[in-house]
């Protein structure tokens, strides 16, 4: 059973299967930070920003150093917001246009049309690729990746900024595959950091927050009249404690990563990513996420999944992994 409101109104339905397609993300990690209540600014997570247009001349604190951290900043520098960037651990960049010359292109640009790709056979081409061999195919383009933009990445260095390639060097894919967190894919905010226009101060958290500023972790204030938590999602079964029940959440397990057994990735290992697109411990119960490329790739398979079903057609389920992470 699921309550939903409708036009203002709870409404009971009884659903034969459930799809909780909610992109990658769960529910908003919002930090609990001691003096948030006394804040006399603005303070939101990343997810509720609504841009940098309100806040020009203002003194913005963004807590995070992933995609949204960077493109948040990004837009309030844009607007002439003066923007702290407070970045806790490392994070994995790489320029767009890298990214697309060097990793994406033999499989999504002109230049693949031109020689007879199509988006259907580049979206099973790279899925087609075994998890467990995919970092030792990844290492070696990253390494040309830093060495193409070694001086980028230098001036990054310079600035403070804490640079990684992953746990062991396998880059943007599979640290989204393994946490879906810890990378930029950068579209010029990286640059705003290297030339000191968007400020920085990194290896730091925010211990504690004061009516109009912030006190970090070494001891350093900063004014604030806004504070934005780019802290990233949890799991996404999250959503099935706050839609059903913790009991349901649980019985699922976290959903995404693989038992990588790297950073934000615990083991054991589990071949595929968790619970997406497949059928779960807990019975008519279904995730759909991930970016563009996974979400037309494999809505197919959990369509086709959907549809046995519901046609009685007999559909075995081998091999289900036990759960070993509720969160």
């Amino acid at each position: 059973v699921v309550e939903v409101v409708r036009d203002g109104e709870k409404v009971t339905l009884r659903p034969k299967q459930l799809v909780l397609a909610t992109g990658m993300s769960g529910i908003p990690n919002i930090p609990d930070i001691p003096g948030m209540d006394s804040f006399e600014g603005e303070q939101h997570h990343s997810s509720k920003h609504p841009g940098g247009a309100a806040y020009k001349g203002k003194k913005c604190v963004v807590l995070g150093g992933n995609n949204s951290a960077h493109d948040i900043c990004a837009a309030l520098w844009e607007n002439d917001a003066d923007v702290t960037m407070v970045q806790r651990s490392s994070t994995h960049i790489i320029k767009s246009d890298t990214l697309m010359e060097l990793v994406l292109g033999p499989l999504y640009s002109e230049e693949a049309v031109q020689n007879g790709m199509t988006t259907e056979k580049a979206d099973l081409t790279f899925a087609s690729v075994p998890f467990k061999i995919m970092p030792d195919m990844h290492i070696p383009v990253y390494e040309q990746v830093a060495e193409q933009d070694a001086d980028f990445y230098s001036r990054l260095k310079r600035a403070g900024f804490l640079l990684d390639f992953g746990d062991d060097g396998s880059g943007l894919f599979m640290k989204y595959l393994r946490r879906g967190s810890g990378y930029y894919i950068d579209v010029g905010a990286s640059e705003l950091v290297a030339q000191g226009e968007i400020k920085l101060k990194s290896g730091v958290g925010i211990e504690r927050i004061n009516p109009r500023s912030v006190t970090l972790t070494d001891g350093t204030e900063l004014p604030a009249d806004l504070i934005v938590y780019a802290t990233g999602f949890g799991s996404m079964n999250g959503w099935a404690a706050r839609i059903i029940s913790q009991e349901v959440a649980d019985k699922v397990g976290k959903c995404w990563g693989m038992g990588s057994d790297t950073t934000k990735d615990p083991g054991p290992w589990e071949g595929e990513l968790r619970n997406m697109w497949k059928p779960t411990q807990q019975e008519a119960l279904w995730f759909h996420g991930g970016n563009l490329h996974q979400s037309r790739h494999y809505s197919l398979y959990l369509a086709l999944q959907l549809k046995a079903r519901k046609e009685s057609i007999d559909t075995p389920v081998y091999g289900m992994e036990n759960v070993h992470h509720l969160s």
